[in-house]
């Protein structure tokens, strides 16, 4: 039959657990889902720019770039030749002498003239412009936020249509209309992120329609041949960084102009004109410092896309599924290994597989520009604000029930010495000596059958009162009931000096409470009651034993049998208490009187059986009756060890 009764309230909190670990292991796993694909590219989530510009600084490359020169108008060549701006003449000269005396491949100008002047040079360079391989530059600005949009000069090197996502410009600072016919044109402006560092480049501008590339993406387009570049969907393209500034050919704009270096130097490099001067003011932040040439950013930006043009980038990765499968499988580790760590364990395990990670990201990070480094370890962080307490709590929790359990059975001042005792698990089985009280009602169902139910269940509980409460004053084990009895013993969970006289102690004080319930109840008309009691003390196996369906905190052993075995003898003895051997060689504070021998049921040797002598005990005056009938309900309602009696 169902039992219509609702679940417990220890069912009940045995489901919720469940249902808030695999609540706290969704989100966990949806943070790093967030971080990978739900936030923005210029924002650094978790500090997922901080932690890559690290990985940048610890993989940089100190082998020079063989394919760039950088002409630097640097503060030397400020100080030879004038301050600026220079004459366009000399510009256009710096250009020829580049492109004819050094046989370089290509020459862009990071330079933006927005302004005509007087002289040859500006006709100069727009012939150059026109038919040679020389890429101006133009600077697009990208803040929507301005009163008025930013329109100087004319934009140039547009085109209609080109593969490749774009990002939307909203001014400009171009060249003047005469330099408006070059037939290659690169865009100089940049899109820093949140913290002002320069880690991302637009590769394709678009405004009112058309499309204008980077001037790096100019570059190759215009004279280094090969083959077609993969742009990204977001026109954003990460810049690889792998070398600082230091490891590119540099050489001073006076120094060119003066012919002073070998040709073979720059014959077949693409040049790249620019200036570091701190006069110019042309600096940014990137991953290495916070004080570079806005030159270096475009010389990086070149190398960048001249390694995937000729196949030497990194075998692209799938590090956002690497990552949520890395906080998956971190995920639903902890929330198997939680529950059976202890918290600096799992806080332990939580440190590891961030370490872990972060090995990882550093392999996968030169081959995915847009993973989250760091979206596993908010993963990470999550669980342990969250999930590390919570199975804290459910342990301590535990504990407290395992605790309260424990005090059903076991006297408040062995729980407190347990408590303070380094028993690890206190209820693990181990062999212990013990004394074992077993005590039963006589004749429990003549004394029951006439009796109305309520009052047959006074009778038992106010029976079992008087038994239980001088178990635990004497600091003993409460095993089981067994309907109107009782299994006690005392040594276990923690051994106990004197358990043998603690054991006689409380039979004693037994017998006192029944013999005032009993004497209570003959006034109101009823049989006397009698209580029997055997004790036996030896070598027993205590602990928790039982199965998946119930367990229970018993004794098991000789001398547990043995103390049952006496216990069912008292009914041929007018004593109340039998005792065996075993107690009387322990006890130190008690004499006894010597029964004679006996083969007890399951004994193949006669043992000598005994009892209390209560005379050498100061007289006790009995109790009263108890009055309450609310006493501690029996565990189990097994029938009488002797109902026939």
């Amino acid at each position: 039959m169902l039992d219509p009764r609702p679940p417990s309230p220890a069912i009940r909190r045995t489901a919720r657990p469940g249902l808030v670990r695999s609540a706290i292991a969704l989100l966990a796993i949806l943070l790093t889902i967030w971080a990978q694909w739900g936030s923005t590219p210029s924002a650094s989530v978790f500090a997922n720019e901080w932690v890559r510009d690290f990985f940048v600084r610890l993989q940089a490359s100190k082998a020079p770039e063989p394919r760039i020169l950088v002409v630097d108008i640097d503060e030397a060549s400020l100080a030879k030749l004038g301050p600026w701006p220079w004459p366009r003449d000399r510009l256009a000269e710096l250009v020829e002498t580049l492109l004819t005396h050094y046989s370089a491949r290509a020459v862009a100008l990071d330079i933006v003239l927005p302004k005509p002047s007087e002289g040859q040079g500006d006709q100069r360079l727009a012939l150059l412009a026109q038919h040679g391989p020389l890429v101006l530059a133009q600077m697009f600005d990208y803040n929507f936020g301005r009163p008025e949009p930013v329109r100087d000069g004319q934009p140039a090197g547009a085109s209609t249509r080109y593969p490749g996502g774009q990002v939307q410009a909203a001014g400009y600072i171009a060249n003047h209309p005469g330099l408006a016919q070059a037939r290659h044109v690169g865009n100089i402006g940049f899109i820093p992120d949140a913290d002002g560092a320069l880690r991302r480049v637009p590769l394709m501008t678009t405004l009112e329609g058309q499309h204008y590339p980077a001037l790096a993406l100019a570059i190759v387009n215009c004279c280094q041949g090969g083959g077609a570049l993969a742009l990204p969907n977001t026109g954003l393209m990460r810049v690889a960084y792998k070398r600082d500034w230091s490891a590119y050919t540099v050489v001073s704009a006076a120094d060119i102009l003066d012919q002073a270096i070998d040709p073979a130097s720059a014959a077949g490099r693409l040049v790249l004109v620019g200036s570091s001067s701190l006069g110019i003011g042309d600096r940014v932040i990137t991953p290495f410092h916070g004080d570079r040439p806005g030159l270096g950013v475009q010389a990086a930006a070149l190398s960048t896309l001249l390694d995937q043009q000729a196949g030497l980038a990194p075998t692209p990765w799938p590090g956002r599924l690497l990552g949520v499968l890395f906080a998956i499988i971190v995920t639903l580790g902890a929330s198997y290994a939680f529950p059976r760590l202890s918290a600096t364990w799992s806080v332990g395990l939580l440190g590891g597989a961030s370490v872990l990670w972060l090995a990882l990201a550093y392999v996968i990070s030169p081959h995915d520009p847009d993973f989250s480094t760091t979206g596993p370890l908010a993963t990470n962080l999550f669980l342990l604000t969250f999930a590390v307490p919570y199975h804290w709590q459910l342990s301590q929790r535990k504990s407290r029930y395992l605790l309260d359990t424990l005090r059903l059975y076991v006297a408040p001042k062995v729980v407190e010495q347990l408590m303070r005792s380094d028993v690890k698990d206190p209820l693990k089985p181990r062999l212990l000596d013990v004394t074992t009280l077993i005590a039963d009602m006589e004749g429990y169902t003549t004394h029951v059958e006439s009796l109305p139910v309520e009052e047959a269940a006074r009778l038992t509980r106010d029976f079992l009162d008087c038994l239980t409460a001088p178990v635990i004053d004497q600091q003993g084990t409460l095993d089981k009931y067994t309907g109107d009895g009782l299994v006690a013993f005392w040594g276990a969970p923690l051994p106990i000096e004197h358990h043998a006289d603690l054991a006689l102690d409380a039979a004693h004080e037994i017998l006192r409470r029944v013999a005032g319930l009993s004497a209570e109840r003959c006034l109101n008309g009823h049989p006397p009651l009698r209580v029997r009691i055997g004790i036996e003390s030896g070598r027993a196996m205590a602990g928790d034993f039982g199965t998946s369906f119930r367990s229970i905190y018993t004794a098991v052993g000789d001398s547990v049998n043995t103390a049952s075995r006496l216990e069912q003898a008292a009914r041929d003895f007018s004593h109340d208490i039998i005792i065996g051997t075993g107690t009387v060689e322990r006890a130190r504070r008690h004499r006894f009187i010597v029964l004679g021998e006996r083969i007890l049921r399951g004994k193949e040797k006669p043992i000598t059986l005994y009892t209390l002598d209560l005379s050498m005990a100061p007289a006790l005056p009995i109790p009263p009756a108890p009055r309450i009938t609310q006493g501690i309900t029996p565990a189990s309602s097994s029938n009488s060890m002797d109902d026939a009696a």
